[in-house]
């Protein structure tokens, strides 16, 4: 698996992350979601530079000119909820990609720490040979993730496959590797220093679905 990072260097992307984890700031449930949207429009510029262009020719009011377009049939996948403000960002910019949406959640059978992964609602394209953008805020255990990757293939088997995440745990990035296949992408904006005994990111910034559209039950 190909990993790109992209906080390595400073930039306003950096500016943004500052912001969604401050508790001084994150509490303001419109800017929180702005802002992860803005990482998103960020991520997709950054992304876009790897995608496959063909040359084309565009009629001007004085003339012809001569430029590229791209060239994949994209498809933006968010896992719902705390996806969507991201998935939003990416849109902005891949405003002709097809949509989907999928549900993933930790399922605790038991009642204690010990979870799996339950994907049920989808509404989602065709995928074959087409350019599939995976996109959630969170990387923790890796497991939602690759849990989702198996059933969108079930809907096509994809050309190229690019997972774009905010904030990734290594545990999750190292678990990506060994479960998906090596030619998927993995674009990170930030990584942090691992995970707490619930499996959430530390430092991290608390739960983005919450904090982007409330507690939930």
């Amino acid at each position: 698996m190909q990993i790109h990072y992209l906080s390595e260097d400073n930039s306003v992307l950096n500016h943004f992350l500052g912001q969604i984890r401050n508790v001084d700031v994150q509490h303001d449930s419109m800017r929180f979601r702005r802002n992860i949207e803005r990482i998103g429009e960020v991520m997709a510029y950054e992304l876009s530079k790897g995608l496959n262009y063909k040359n084309i020719e565009i009629k001007t009011p004085l003339g012809i000119k001569k430029t590229t377009e791209i060239e994949n049939q994209l498809v933006l996948c968010s896992i719902l909820r705390a996806g969507l403000p991201l998935h939003l960002g990416f849109l902005n910019y891949f405003d002709s990609a097809e949509n989907g949406f999928v549900s993933a959640y930790r399922h605790h059978p038991n009642n204690d720490d010990f979870f799996d992964i339950l994907v049920e609602y989808q509404a989602v394209p065709n995928l074959h040979d087409k350019t599939l953008l995976l996109i959630d805020p969170m990387l923790a255990t890796g497991q939602s993730m690759v849990a989702v990757y198996n059933k969108l293939m079930e809907k096509g088997v994809s050309k190229e496959v690019h997972i774009a995440v905010v904030i990734a745990a290594p545990q999750g990035i190292e678990y990506l590797k060994n479960h998906l296949p090596d030619n998927c992408h993995l674009w990170v904006a930030t990584l942090d220093e691992t995970l707490n005994v619930k499996n959430y990111i530390v430092p991290g910034l608390g739960d983005a679905g919450d904090l982007a559209y409330g507690n939930k039950l």
